[in-house]
């Protein structure tokens, strides 16, 4: 009797264990759902739950689980191949910079920008072309380093992870670098912006290793999202 014939390229697909899609976790999840939906992802219920102490969840698609992480870690997981797509601010892509990341699609939401604001009550008092040196306190040592440097001047970055806007009060910093939306959070605590850094949106990022051995699952996704954006 013949024996069916293998078919290698099948089994390798069934036996594939599920792409892995990196998601931020906080306010983004919002704006994300819809993004997902016309994609065709669906994930867990308990997924958008911030209580649930889950941090994987399996999707409508048995080819493709997501990860719930911070948004700064993101990048790292993609970078790293932990995941092989995920979504992130382009903010955390100037920050890091990683050379494993390959950022095919602006999703267009998630919309804010990188700022420098200082005390309003004594901007523009003093002309930043004289400066040598300057003191920053921020999240994005990286960004601000470069911003500065780019002008001739200095930046002394205290690295914060959060609560950037108490350090010019209290004598850590000159001026602060960080991600503004509405602007609200400055103006409640004295300061005012002064200046963009750059304009911030999210983006699809995919591993450029999991692109090159995997072109035709990690292809598609692009792509599914690519047709989700229309």
């Amino acid at each position: 009797m013949d024996l069916p014939i293998p078919n290698p390229e099948a089994a390798g697909t069934a036996a594939a264990s599920p792409i892995i899609l990196a998601l931020p976790k906080g306010r983004i999840l919002s704006e994300l759902g819809p993004v997902l939906a016309r994609a065709g992802i669906v994930p867990a219920a308990d997924y958008t739950d911030e209580d649930s102490r889950r941090l994987r969840f399996e999707t409508s698609d048995p080819g493709l689980d997501v990860v719930r992480v911070r948004p700064f870690d993101v990048a790292t997981f993609v970078a790293h191949g932990a995941a092989q797509i995920g979504i992130c601010g382009a903010d955390v892509l100037m920050e890091f910079d990683y050379p494993e990341i390959y950022a095919p699609l602006d999703l267009g939401i998630g919309r804010c920008r990188i700022s420098v604001a200082e005390p309003a009550a004594t901007a523009g008092q003093d002309e930043p072309s004289r400066w040598s040196r300057i003191a920053v306190a921020s999240k994005y040592p990286n960004v601000a380093g470069r911003h500065y440097a780019a002008r001739g001047i200095q930046a002394e970055v205290v690295h914060l992870n959060g609560a950037m806007e108490l350090a010019p009060s209290l004598g850590l910093a000159r001026v602060i670098v960080d991600l503004v939306q509405t602007g609200s959070t400055l103006k409640a605590n004295g300061l005012i912006e002064t200046e963009v850094i750059a304009h911030v949106t999210s983006r699809l990022i995919v591993n450029r290793t999991a692109l090159k051995t995997m072109p035709e699952r990690i292809g598609a996704w692009i792509a599914r999202f690519r047709a989700a954006l229309g």
